[in-house]
């Protein structure tokens, strides 16, 4: 997995916890942390539509509901998200720093048919095929932190700690000119900032660097960018309008980028700073299903159920990593740099399912609630050996990660819709359990989604707007040590989505 490998990044992917394992891990995480979405209208009610039924967003939640529908529609959604995060290194000093985005959360066309009440011809009595486009998480974040560690804590330390042999490490240094280095260790002893020291034996030897007293001055700045959206058909039929059955396919298709600079400066007079430039690009396609059910138990009140197959995704990251020492006696300035890498391979993300009831108050509107389970420790990273980037080696230790990092989860959504006259108002509130066995740093990175909306109907056109505050804290390191004292980094994250949507009915 030598490619693999070669992902310089500092720890681990944007906002995630500071556990010392394998990269792998952060990427089946990130990929399989979905949040709801969709038109205005489902975002409004914080998603809460798994027992509601005629919500396009039951495509990608149930798609019973689409066995509801009694008229076509088309929509289509236009999105403005503003996020902001605090990083503070050890507690000393928060520094903000601010993404914004412009998205599409939705776009979508049901097509729905329904036998006359007259004719009593077939138990089923109806049914809506329906095909969209859904924004199902946003990778969008930036944070920045600086403050001061002891040399023991520093960049420094790591580098005495390498992760490869000193014999490699030397090989990249005498055996292949600039551009060509596959790791952390060779970059440093590149630059100058590591040397090998043989033990007077001769018989093995050591990775050395200058010592470091008093403190160090710290800094980092992470910009990540991206999003993961699916492309679903589904249909869902109605049988004697009692019982609700659907079923859809998802193409899936995501985009991230990071890029990262890392800092340290020191107050010896022989060495002024270092700063290590890392980016990574990651593209992925995959494919999923779902299966749902919807029981009207009563004319108010509606109970479903639905689940969505793992989904298997093809995933290639580019990646590099630029070194670059300065130092003052004598005065020098080094850089380093990999060969740009790329790694093919494959993810299946984990198994859900959703649970919930609705209850409708008649022309008034109505209230909906929905538990939904996701197993992250089932994630599991492949190899893609037929790839023209992959290869043969095992993920075998990146999955023993994920099922030591991560646990079953039950996520928590509920929405409630009034009506006046041709008005809508909407308010909703979802709880996204912290998805670690242990909380990262001691502190819980559960996501809590607070949610309103207002919507028009005039005839056979409809306009929504809905706003929803996302908020969740996290830990986070830049790199790990053998004593576990490494840097802690509190991430504190704030983000507000505007979404609107206009639609006719036909």
């Amino acid at each position: 997995m030598k490619k693999r490998i070669i992902q310089l990044s500092l720890a681990l992917a944007v906002g995630q916890a500071s556990h010392a394992f394998a990269q792998g891990a952060t990427d089946a995480l990130r990929y399989s942390q979905l949040q709801f979405g969709g038109p205005a209208r489902t975002q409004g009610i914080a998603g809460a539509n798994v027992a509601l039924g005629a919500d396009f967003g039951n495509l990608t939640s149930n798609p019973a509901g689409l066995g509801f529908y009694q008229k076509s529609e088309f929509h289509g959604s236009l999105g403005l998200g503003f996020g902001q995060t605090d990083g503070s290194l050890y507690g000393n000093g928060k520094l903000n720093e601010q993404s914004n985005s412009v998205n599409i959360p939705s776009i979508g066309l049901v097509l729905a048919t329904r036998l006359p009440d007259s004719d009593k011809s077939s138990s089923w009595r109806g049914g809506a095929f329906a095909l969209g486009f859904t924004r199902l998480a946003d990778f969008n974040q930036s944070y920045n932190y600086q403050g001061a560690v002891t040399g023991g804590q520093s960049l420094f330390q790591r580098l005495r700690e390498p992760r490869v042999s000193p014999a490699d490490i030397s090989g990249q240094y005498y055996d292949g000119p600039n551009g060509t280095y596959t790791n952390l260790d060779g970059l440093a002893r590149g630059t100058f900032l590591t040397r090998i020291q043989k033990n007077p034996s001769r018989t093995d030897s050591s990775i050395v660097t200058t010592p470091r007293t008093g403190l160090v001055g710290q800094g980092e700045r992470t910009v990540a960018t991206g999003s993961m959206s699916q492309f679903d058909v589904g249909y869902g039929g109605s049988f004697r309008d009692r019982l609700y059955i659907g079923v859809g396919v998802s193409l899936v298709s995501s985009n991230y980028r990071e890029a990262r600079d890392f800092s340290e400066t020191a107050t010896r007079q022989d060495f002024a700073s270092l700063q290590l430039h890392d980016e990574l690009h990651t593209t992925g396609r995959g494919v999923n299903g779902r299966l749902g059910l919807i029981f009207r138990a009563t004319n108010a009140i509606r109970l479903g159920a639905s689940i969505q197959t793992p989904t298997l995704m093809y995933l290639t990251d580019t990646y590099s990593t630029t070194l670059t020492t300065n130092f003052t006696a004598p005065a020098g300035t080094f850089t380093s740099s990999t060969a740009p890498g790329v790694y093919d391979y494959t993810l299946t993300t984990p198994f859900r399912a959703n649970s919930g009831i609705s209850v409708v108050l008649g022309k008034y509107g109505f209230i909906s609630g929905d538990v939904e389970y996701v197993g992250y420790g089932q994630a599991r990273l492949h190899n893609d050996a037929n790839s023209a980037n992959g290869d043969n080696n095992s993920f075998s230790g990146a999955n023993q990660d994920i099922q030591a990092l991560y646990r079953n989860t039950l996520n928590y959504r509920v929405g409630a819709e009034g009506r006046f006259s041709v008005f809508r108002a909407r308010l909703g509130y979802a709880y996204y359990s912290d998805p670690y066995q242990t909380p990262s740093g001691g502190v819980s990175s559960a996501r809590s989604y607070y949610t309103a909306g207002l919507g028009l109907r005039q005839g056979n056109f409809f306009f929504d707007v809905a706003e929803v505050y996302n908020s969740y804290k996290g830990s986070y390191s830049p790199y790990f040590l053998n004593s576990g004292q490494e840097p802690q980094v509190a991430l504190s994250t704030q983000r507000y989505t505007t979404s609107i949507t206009a639609g006719v009915v036909f």
